[in-house]
């Protein structure tokens, strides 16, 4: 068997000493973020997506392995081992060609066949199947035994057939070349349940639907796998040449034939063997190919949206943060209220209003002067209105606030609620606002979210944030793993203040854990902000290895030493001095200097020790310590005429947010309290393979308005601004052409104010697109 390292190192198109020296310090306790950062001599530069890669890849091999050496003492404990066997085992590369290889050897219960063989046919078996020129009846006489439970020769056929069934279900190189025939050829076809016509409207475009296999984009699978479980439709796998008329064997069944010598050829035997062959194929393999085949299908989707979900959710992370300025979060509400809170600018909490603008109370002018005695007394810069629930009401409120009070020069943004209504009512916002009521909770992420989107969004779950493709559908625990490496990821690549940042964004830094994070939050209020990184040691819990794998991403503002404010890790310090030394300088002078930093030479600073890629990224951050790789801070301006959908006009152009980034497109908030969507193919005027190519979550872009549909509340947009206007509406019983589907038959919304449904959406010639679903 090929070594692991090897084996990963050609999947990377990297050395295999690369790969091996990743493992021993992934092996060794090291993080992804830590390896990428500070090890890249020792993995010759590998990057956290191939590290990523690579750990998720090994992980899979070490299972296969485990798998491997189990399954191998199975059979060596029932005597059966041979070399042969030993071979198949250790040459199998997948877990599937494993199991096909131990499937005859897998202990299981009684069947047929073990029966039929404790009852001494097997020998007939072999004859039948070895020498078909005998006749069936014939040669079956002599194994009628009453006292072996054969009473007639018909029971002994019986036997033997249930032999070779089993034989050829059995035969791991034959199943598993049936199995890639059947997915290279194979088509998914749906229809809908009988008498679900009406209840399962939302699935019309797959009542008769059909696609080959290997073909089926992500979102349409689960679409599917999702109108079967809610019972509205039938699914099924099917092949060109699975079934065939009596005595004329398919293409399986032939292939079945030609791998154990069976065919056509008038011998008494050959009539039975063909039924064999047909009755293995329909009873036994043709069932087990197809249950396969929809695992296949399924982790072939599951994979696509989990990738989607961590790109949308990595985005939104990374999304730019308006900064340390004094922020009012407004939560919408009619009833129940406008939930107000004013944040300072590190993020304290210094006033909550509750306010009843809208209906039914409707006290609007008192709310602007309440609001805008509150924004005076604390300064406030920003606005951030919740785009849930009477968001474009509460938008306009905002507007005339700022109208009121022209010298303050606020902005107003539109924040998406997203998950603030499950951090509302989790344990980590009970431990940071315990004295605020749940209502004004939620209003405190929405202005601390515009502030850092990162900081605040870690303290949900990222399952709750609602940026991901029919997430209920898929895996928990892999969904999960994949979300928790993508905050891993962000919050080191943007590094945290230690001073500032809260218990659940320390525990996100690499080598910390919840209970460090949290000794660094008490240590810090029993003794004060820390002044150098070294005093981090002083922390419970905090040893030597926990200090290595973290300090580089740990930010000290204004502490005693300006190093403690980079990126350069506390280790390579003296590589700092030496370039002091060299340019005769002292480290506030060199700091932030290109002209000097510029001049230098990685080569002459690189020792044993620290090589040239670690001395070119210490040089780097001395040009622009602690810099954030987040892009600058930029808000979408919304029309203020256009407040709900059918305010829309194809034809309009209007600037949004993109909410959701799918396979099929992106979703793009356009203050109506409801997404549109982009399908791909409007997305440029070049190709584009997969949307993530030219949008993410949070940008800012101008959309054109193709076509609404109010009563579907769907809306179709086009990031190609002189695309042709479809300026006719469909009325709500029209069905939509074929290729489209309701995205509210694919709704995985969350219980949250704003949600994209994870809607499946395929458009017609340009972008004929639906909208997903915001409650």
């Amino acid at each position: 068997m090929t070594s692991v390292t090897l084996l990963i190192a050609r999947e990377l198109g990297v050395r295999e000493a690369q790969v091996a020296a990743a493992v021993d310090l992934l092996d060794g306790g090291a993080t992804v973020p830590f390896v990428a950062r500070y090890r890249k001599e020792a993995t010759g530069s590998l990057d956290d997506v191939q590290l990523r890669a690579l750990e998720e890849r090994l992980g899979y091999l070490r299972e296969l392995e485990s798998r491997r050496e189990a399954i191998t003492e199975s059979i060596r404990a029932q005597g059966k081992l041979t070399p042969d066997l030993a071979a198949a085992i250790a040459a199998a590369d997948t877990k599937a060609r494993l199991e096909d290889v131990y499937l005859p050897y897998k202990p299981k219960r009684r069947t047929k066949a073990q029966a039929a063989r404790e009852a001494g046919l097997a020998p007939l078996a072999d004859t039948l199947l070895g020498a078909p020129e005998n006749d069936p009846l014939r040669v079956a006489v002599g194994f009628v035994s009453a006292a072996k439970g054969i009473a007639t020769v018909e029971e002994a056929l019986e036997g033997a057939r249930a032999i070779l069934t089993e034989r050829f279900a059995e035969d791991a190189d034959l199943v598993g070349r049936l199995r890639e025939d059947f997915w290279r050829s194979g088509k998914a076809v749906s229809r809908v349940a009988k008498g679900k016509e009406a209840a399962g409207a939302k699935f019309a475009d797959y009542f008769d639907w059909s696609e080959r296999l290997d073909r089926m984009p992500s979102h349409r699978i689960l679409a599917l796998l999702r109108g079967e479980k809610e019972e509205f439709l039938r699914i099924d796998l099917a092949a060109e040449g699975e079934d065939s008329p009596p005595g004329t064997p398919g293409a399986f069944e032939l292939a079945i034939c030609r791998r154990h010598g069976i065919s056509g050829k008038g011998r008494p035997g050959d009539g039975w063997l063909l039924e064999t062959v047909r009755s293995a194929w329909r009873t036994k393999i043709r069932t087990g190919i197809k249950v396969d085949l929809r695992t296949r299908l399924f982790e072939k989707a599951e994979a696509e949206a989990v990738k989607v979900f961590a790109a949308n959710l990595k985005d939104l992370l990374l999304a730019a943060p308006a900064g340390g300025r004094t922020a009012m979060g407004l939560d919408p509400g009619y009833r129940n209220g406008t939930k107000v809170a004013v944040v300072d600018a590190t993020g304290k909490v210094v006033a909550v209003e509750t306010t009843y603008p809208h209906e039914p109370q409707r006290r609007w002018q008192e709310t602007v002067a309440t609001l805008g005695r509150l924004c005076r007394l604390h300064r406030v810069d920003l606005l951030a209105v919740g785009n849930g629930t009477a968001s474009r009401e509460t938008d306009k409120l905002a507007a005339e606030i700022i109208a009121a009070n022209p010298d303050l020069r606020m902005t107003k943004v539109s924040v998406s609620e997203a998950g603030a209504s499950v951090y509302s009512a989790s344990a980590i916002a009970s431990r940071e606002l315990p004295d605020l009521d749940v209502s004004h909770r939620g209003a405190v992420s929405i202005a601390r979210r515009l502030q850092d989107p990162l900081a605040e969004l870690v303290k949900i779950d990222p399952k709750s944030i609602g940026v991901g493709q029919y997430q209920h559908d898929i895996g928990e625990a892999k969904l999960s793993r994949s979300l928790a490496t993508v905050v891993e990821d962000a919050v080191n690549a943007v590094g945290v203040d230690v001073n500032t940042a809260s218990a659940a964004l320390l525990a996100k830094v690499s080598g910390l854990g919840e209970s460090v994070a949290a000794n660094i939050v008490s240590h810090r209020d029993a003794n004060g902000p820390f002044r150098t990184r070294k005093a981090l040691k002083a922390v419970a819990g905090l040893g030597p290895k926990t200090f290595e794998l973290s300090a580089g991403f740990l930010r000290i503002q204004g502490g005693e030493d300006p190093l403690d404010r980079s990126g350069v890790h506390p280790e390579a310090y003296p590589v700092v001095r030496r370039i002091l030394e060299a340019t005769k300088s002292d480290i506030t002078a060199l700091i932030g200097n290109d002209a000097v930093l510029g001049r230098l030479s990685p080569e002459a600073f690189a020792d044993t020790r620290f090589g040239v890629p670690t001395v070119r990224d210490i040089i780097g951050e001395l040009e622009k310590p602690g810099r954030d790789p987040r892009p600058a801070f930029k808000t979408a301006s919304f029309r203020e005429d256009v407040e709900k959908i059918t305010d829309l006009e194809p034809g309009m152009q209007l600037e949004g947010v993109v909410t959701n980034v799918a396979a099929f497109g992106c979703f793009v908030d356009i203050g109506v309290h409801q997404d549109g969507l982009v399908h791909i193919s409007a997305l440029s005027r070049k190709r584009v393979s997969a949307p993530s190519e030219v949008v993410k979550a949070g940008d800012v872009v101008r959309v054109l308005v193709l076509s609404v549909d109010v009563p579907r509340k769907r809306i179709a947009l086009s990031m190609r601004l002189d695309d042709p206007i479809d300026r006719a509406q469909p009325g709500s019983g029209q069905r939509q052409p074929a290729g489209r589907v309701d995205p509210r038959a694919m709704s995985s919304k969350p219980a949250e104010k704003s949600d994209q449904g994870g809607a499946l959406a395929e458009a017609l010639r340009r972008a004929t697109a639906q909208t997903g679903r915001r409650s």
